[in-house]
């Protein structure tokens, strides 16, 4: 099928052509994805811009239905939805319907609940007040819609990193142009074709795709936009802000990550093995919160890498469609040479390969086995930069001091670990880490609180009500009480 773009309520085919969307898994062709030219992004932001000014005075609740309506049409075709999404992507049949697709639909109805838009501020004498005379002065706080906002969303989560942007963006009274990554677009169509029969009106949802840098370029540059929501690399992530400081835009920017778990001597290990042993399976590692620096205290340390290598050897890598499959493959040829390129390094540092780092013999799939990198040092690059495969370092440590210095010497700091039976030591790490988030003996995630990055990890934080507050601008009312 040659997917359309959707550009003001209309299904529009693309100037640029088309371009294959590989099966990771297969190397099959799933479809045929639309390359937008400059001027079919220009055609979608003034679409988004003329939207704009309609749907921020449409009643909250009002928008409120329409994500609501979505959220159940996603939910009603959440097989198909997510046999797209496995086809695109590579992950597997579990991780596709609930992480994939059952997120996205969760995310629709998060933000279908209405919040408050303002809220009274306490009145305060004016000491030069109207007329030169002390008076009572009130005040309102609103919150106010940024305006068009570019979501461009990373290839890892299609559906689930596509909603989370989109919907509080609408909820607030924002218009949205999306850009969904190269290698898995097709899924996000299918997102704007249930919003259109939600009751989008045209214009307030638009999605163009490109595998060319013009198209991204385009949208982030264009004068209709007041926004830019991205989820992607650092590098990218710092060009994007480079043209947003040229005309001061909005950034809400979560970037990558090289997840520090320190493990104390007092640890659960059984319980620290089974969260770190997520970076092997979920999303095969392509995930920016992974723990893939481990920090293991020297008494328990031989003991951890016995246990992780005993973990990653049992994990079923293949088919994602088998349902005894744990690992499927990576999201393309290009990023598992850049996977095996960095455990290569690593040997050439002076790592010790314990498990995996060699092709499995699959005929087909772009497949890389769960590999455990034991001796390492901070300093080599395995440990420094964001692999985004089933690659996990392991760091030994002396003490708590040395543990927490090893895990802020790093570029990044999105979401660190820590596993210790000691609470109030725990705590106490955890307030030290230059981190957005901390996981106490546990990589599960509240959908409430806030999420983002300290450092280059990313610029602003979203997710819960934390995201309302991203997508809107607080503009203060007073008057004379």
């Amino acid at each position: 099928m040659n997917q359309r773009l959707f550009i003001g309520g209309t299904w529009t085919e693309p100037e640029g052509g088309h371009y294959d969307v590989v099966d990771p898994a297969t190397e099959a062709t799933v479809g045929a994805a639309p390359e937008a030219t400059r001027d079919q992004v220009d055609a979608a932001c003034a679409a988004a811009r003329e939207a704009f000014g309609p749907w921020s005075r449409t009643a909250p609740e009002e928008r409120a239905a329409i994500l609501a309506r979505a959220a159940d049409l996603i939910r009603e075709r959440l097989v198909p939805y997510a046999e797209l999404a496995q086809a695109e992507t590579g992950a597997t049949t579990g991780t596709a319907r609930a992480m994939q697709v059952g997120v996205a639909a969760a995310r629709f109805r998060r933000y279908a609940r209405v919040e408050p838009a303002e809220w009274p501020i306490a009145p305060q004498i004016n000491e030069a007040g109207p007329m030169g005379k002390a008076g009572v002065v009130g005040a309102l706080a609103v919150r106010q819609p940024v305006g068009v906002v570019a979501c461009i969303s990373s290839y890892n989560n299609p559906w689930a990193n596509a909603a989370g942007k989109i919907a509080p963006a609408l909820a607030m009274g924002n218009t949205v142009v999306v850009k969904p990554a190269p290698q898995d677009p097709l899924s996000v169509y299918r997102m704007a074709e249930v919003l259109e029969e939600a009751g989008a009106p045209p214009g307030v949802v638009n999605v163009i795709s490109g595998a060319s840098v013009e198209v991204g370029e385009t949208l982030v540059a264009s004068p209709d936009v007041d926004m830019v929501s991205f989820t992607g690399s650092t590098a990218v992530g710092r060009r994007i802000a480079e043209v947003c400081g040229r005309d001061m835009k909005r950034q809400l920017m979560e970037l990558g990550g090289k997840g520090a778990a320190l493990v104390f001597a007092d640890a659960d290990i059984a319980s620290a093995v089974a969260g770190i042993g997520t970076t092997f399976s979920f999303y095969s590692g392509q995930i920016c919160t992974a723990p893939t620096r481990v920090l293991a205290q020297r008494p328990v340390y031989d003991r951890l890498v016995e246990a992780l290598t005993t973990y990653a050897s049992r994990l079923p890598v293949g088919d994602p469609r088998d349902p005894k499959t744990v690992v499927g493959p990576v999201i393309s040829a290009a990023h598992r040479e850049r996977v095996e390129s960095y455990v290569e390094l690593a040997r050439k540092e002076g790592a010790r390969v314990v498990t995996g780092g060699d092709r499995p013999p699959h005929p087909q799939g772009f497949y890389v086995p769960p590999t455990l990198l034991a001796d390492c040092t901070n300093d080599m690059r395995a440990a420094r930069e964001e692999i985004f495969g089933p690659v996990v370092a392991v760091i030994p440590f002396e003490d708590e001091e040395e543990g927490i210095a090893l895990a802020n010497d790093t570029d990044y700091g999105l979401i660190d670990y820590v596993w210790t039976a000691d609470i109030a030591k725990a705590f106490r790490t955890a307030r030290r880490l230059r981190a957005g988030g901390v996981g106490i003996n546990t990589v599960a995630r509240n959908m409430e609180a806030p999420f983002g990055g300290f450092k280059k990890s990313g610029v602003g934080r979203d997710v819960g009500s934390y995201a309302l507050h991203a997508y809107s601008e607080v503009q203060s009312i007073v008057w004379p009480g």
